[in-house]
Protein backbone atom coordinates (compact mmCIF):
# COMPACT_ATOMS: atom_id res chain seq x y z
CA UNK A 1 0.00 0.00 0.00
CA UNK A 2 1.36 3.45 -0.95
CA UNK A 3 2.74 5.83 1.66
CA UNK A 4 0.39 8.82 1.59
CA UNK A 5 2.08 12.24 1.75
CA UNK A 6 1.25 15.91 2.15
CA UNK A 7 4.03 18.33 1.19
CA UNK A 8 4.29 21.89 2.49
CA UNK A 9 6.85 24.55 1.54
CA UNK A 10 6.38 28.21 0.65
CA UNK A 11 9.09 28.13 -2.03
CA UNK A 12 7.46 26.95 -5.31
CA UNK A 13 10.67 25.49 -6.72
CA UNK A 14 11.31 23.43 -3.57
CA UNK A 15 7.69 22.29 -3.42
CA UNK A 16 7.64 21.30 -7.11
CA UNK A 17 10.93 19.43 -6.63
CA UNK A 18 9.56 17.48 -3.68
CA UNK A 19 6.40 16.60 -5.56
CA UNK A 20 8.34 15.38 -8.60
CA UNK A 21 10.71 13.40 -6.41
CA UNK A 22 7.99 11.45 -4.61
CA UNK A 23 5.73 10.99 -7.62
CA UNK A 24 8.56 9.13 -9.35
CA UNK A 25 8.58 6.54 -6.56
CA UNK A 26 5.89 3.84 -6.92
CA UNK A 27 5.40 3.40 -3.17
CA UNK A 28 4.39 7.05 -2.54
CA UNK A 29 1.16 8.93 -3.17
CA UNK A 30 1.18 12.75 -2.97
CA UNK A 31 -2.21 13.90 -1.71
CA UNK A 32 -1.65 17.66 -1.50
CA UNK A 33 0.98 20.37 -1.93
CA UNK A 34 0.67 23.41 0.34
CA UNK A 35 2.39 26.81 0.43
CA UNK A 36 1.62 27.97 3.96
CA UNK A 37 0.99 26.57 7.42
CA UNK A 38 -2.78 27.00 7.37
CA UNK A 39 -3.07 25.06 4.09
CA UNK A 40 -0.85 22.32 5.48
CA UNK A 41 -2.92 21.95 8.64
CA UNK A 42 -6.15 21.87 6.67
CA UNK A 43 -4.73 19.24 4.28
CA UNK A 44 -3.73 17.03 7.21
CA UNK A 45 -7.19 17.35 8.73
CA UNK A 46 -8.83 16.51 5.41
CA UNK A 47 -6.58 13.76 4.02
CA UNK A 48 -5.06 12.22 7.19
CA UNK A 49 -1.79 11.40 5.38
CA UNK A 50 0.79 8.98 6.73
CA UNK A 51 3.59 11.56 6.57
CA UNK A 52 3.69 15.36 6.32
CA UNK A 53 6.85 17.03 4.97
CA UNK A 54 6.69 20.50 6.49
CA UNK A 55 8.91 23.54 5.97
CA UNK A 56 9.83 24.97 9.38
CA UNK A 57 9.60 28.58 8.13
CA UNK A 58 6.34 29.40 6.38
CA UNK A 59 3.76 32.20 6.34
CA UNK A 60 0.43 31.84 8.13
CA UNK A 61 1.74 29.45 10.82
CA UNK A 62 5.29 28.15 10.71
CA UNK A 63 6.19 24.49 10.95
CA UNK A 64 6.41 24.41 14.74
CA UNK A 65 3.01 26.11 15.05
CA UNK A 66 1.48 23.49 12.75
CA UNK A 67 3.11 20.73 14.80
CA UNK A 68 1.69 22.30 17.98
CA UNK A 69 -1.81 22.42 16.50
CA UNK A 70 -1.59 18.83 15.30
CA UNK A 71 -0.51 17.68 18.75
CA UNK A 72 -3.37 19.58 20.39
CA UNK A 73 -5.87 18.03 17.97
CA UNK A 74 -4.44 14.53 18.29
CA UNK A 75 -3.78 14.18 14.55
CA UNK A 76 -1.80 10.96 13.98
CA UNK A 77 0.16 12.02 10.87
CA UNK A 78 3.92 11.71 11.36
CA UNK A 79 5.80 14.91 10.59
CA UNK A 80 9.19 15.54 9.01
CA UNK A 81 10.36 19.14 9.32
CA UNK A 82 12.34 20.64 6.45
CA UNK A 83 14.86 23.33 7.31
CA UNK A 84 17.71 25.25 5.71
CA UNK A 85 19.70 24.94 8.94
CA UNK A 86 19.33 23.19 12.28
CA UNK A 87 19.63 24.95 15.61
CA UNK A 88 19.26 23.75 19.19
CA UNK A 89 15.99 25.53 19.90
CA UNK A 90 14.24 24.20 16.80
CA UNK A 91 15.45 20.65 17.38
CA UNK A 92 14.34 20.65 21.02
CA UNK A 93 10.96 22.20 20.30
CA UNK A 94 10.38 19.77 17.42
CA UNK A 95 11.21 16.78 19.64
CA UNK A 96 8.90 18.08 22.40
CA UNK A 97 6.07 18.47 19.89
CA UNK A 98 6.49 14.96 18.55
CA UNK A 99 8.24 15.49 15.22
CA UNK A 100 9.33 12.18 13.75
CA UNK A 101 12.07 13.71 11.64
CA UNK A 102 14.04 16.82 10.82
CA UNK A 103 16.12 17.09 7.65
CA UNK A 104 18.12 19.75 5.86
CA UNK A 105 16.76 20.86 2.51
CA UNK A 106 20.23 20.43 1.01
CA UNK A 107 20.14 16.67 1.59
CA UNK A 108 20.31 14.41 -1.46
CA UNK A 109 16.92 13.34 -2.88
CA UNK A 110 17.56 9.71 -1.96
CA UNK A 111 18.00 10.74 1.68
CA UNK A 112 14.54 12.35 1.70
CA UNK A 113 13.02 9.19 0.27
CA UNK A 114 14.78 7.00 2.82
CA UNK A 115 13.67 9.39 5.58
CA UNK A 116 10.02 9.16 4.46
CA UNK A 117 10.10 5.36 4.44
CA UNK A 118 11.72 5.09 7.86
CA UNK A 119 9.39 7.64 9.44
CA UNK A 120 6.39 5.83 7.96
CA UNK A 121 7.75 2.62 9.49
CA UNK A 122 7.69 4.23 12.94
CA UNK A 123 11.33 5.30 13.21
CA UNK A 124 12.78 8.72 13.92
CA UNK A 125 15.05 10.63 11.58
CA UNK A 126 17.04 13.30 13.39
CA UNK A 127 20.58 14.29 12.49
CA UNK A 128 22.55 12.81 15.38
CA UNK A 129 25.08 15.60 15.87
CA UNK A 130 22.48 18.35 16.04
CA UNK A 131 20.29 16.37 18.41
CA UNK A 132 23.22 15.63 20.73
CA UNK A 133 24.19 19.32 20.84
CA UNK A 134 20.59 20.33 21.46
CA UNK A 135 20.13 17.87 24.32
CA UNK A 136 23.44 18.94 25.85
CA UNK A 137 22.26 22.54 25.73
CA UNK A 138 18.93 21.60 27.29
CA UNK A 139 20.60 19.79 30.19
CA UNK A 140 22.94 22.73 30.75
CA UNK A 141 20.06 25.20 30.85
CA UNK A 142 17.95 22.99 33.13
CA UNK A 143 20.87 22.73 35.56
CA UNK A 144 21.20 26.51 35.43
CA UNK A 145 17.48 26.96 36.08
CA UNK A 146 17.69 24.71 39.17
CA UNK A 147 20.67 26.73 40.40
CA UNK A 148 18.71 29.98 40.04
CA UNK A 149 15.62 28.56 41.78
CA UNK A 150 17.77 27.48 44.74
CA UNK A 151 19.45 30.90 45.00
CA UNK A 152 16.79 33.51 44.24
CA UNK A 153 13.22 34.06 45.36
CA UNK A 154 10.40 33.98 42.75
CA UNK A 155 10.16 37.79 42.90
CA UNK A 156 13.90 38.13 42.37
CA UNK A 157 13.77 35.78 39.38
CA UNK A 158 10.96 37.91 37.96
CA UNK A 159 13.11 41.04 38.32
CA UNK A 160 16.11 39.30 36.73
CA UNK A 161 13.97 38.46 33.69
CA UNK A 162 12.83 42.07 33.41
CA UNK A 163 16.38 43.38 33.67
CA UNK A 164 17.48 40.93 30.98
CA UNK A 165 14.60 42.21 28.83
CA UNK A 166 16.16 45.71 29.11
CA UNK A 167 13.46 47.20 31.36
CA UNK A 168 14.63 50.16 33.44
CA UNK A 169 14.13 50.44 37.18
CA UNK A 170 11.04 52.65 36.94
CA UNK A 171 9.48 50.32 34.33
CA UNK A 172 10.04 47.30 36.59
CA UNK A 173 8.51 49.23 39.50
CA UNK A 174 5.44 50.12 37.42
CA UNK A 175 4.92 46.55 36.23
CA UNK A 176 5.26 45.06 39.72
CA UNK A 177 3.37 47.90 41.45
CA UNK A 178 6.24 48.54 43.86
CA UNK A 179 8.51 51.53 44.44
CA UNK A 180 11.76 52.14 42.60
CA UNK A 181 13.53 51.92 45.97
CA UNK A 182 12.16 48.42 46.48
CA UNK A 183 13.37 47.40 43.03
CA UNK A 184 16.83 48.76 43.85
CA UNK A 185 16.88 46.80 47.11
CA UNK A 186 15.94 43.62 45.24
CA UNK A 187 18.69 44.27 42.69
CA UNK A 188 21.24 44.82 45.45
CA UNK A 189 20.35 41.44 46.99
CA UNK A 190 20.38 39.75 43.57
CA UNK A 191 23.84 41.12 42.75
CA UNK A 192 25.14 39.88 46.09
CA UNK A 193 23.61 36.42 45.81
CA UNK A 194 24.79 35.84 42.24
CA UNK A 195 28.08 37.71 42.68
CA UNK A 196 27.55 39.81 39.56
CA UNK A 197 28.70 43.38 39.13
CA UNK A 198 25.69 45.00 37.50
CA UNK A 199 22.97 44.83 34.87
CA UNK A 200 25.23 43.70 32.03
CA UNK A 201 26.61 40.75 33.98
CA UNK A 202 23.14 39.93 35.29
CA UNK A 203 21.72 39.89 31.75
CA UNK A 204 24.51 37.57 30.61
CA UNK A 205 23.86 35.32 33.61
CA UNK A 206 20.12 35.17 32.78
CA UNK A 207 20.71 34.35 29.12
CA UNK A 208 23.22 31.63 29.96
CA UNK A 209 20.56 29.95 32.09
CA UNK A 210 17.70 30.45 29.61
CA UNK A 211 15.73 32.76 31.91
CA UNK A 212 14.93 34.91 28.87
Amino acid sequence: MAIRLVLADDHPITLDGLESLFRREPDFQVLACCRNGEEALQAVREHRPDVLFLDIRMPRQDGLAVLRAMKNEGLPTRVVLLTAGLNEEHVLEAVRLGAAGMVLKEMAPQVLIECARKVHAGERWLEAGSLARALEGLLRREAGAREVAETLTPREIEIVRMVAASLRTHEIADKLCISEGTVKNHLHHIYEKLQVGGRLELTRYAKDRALV
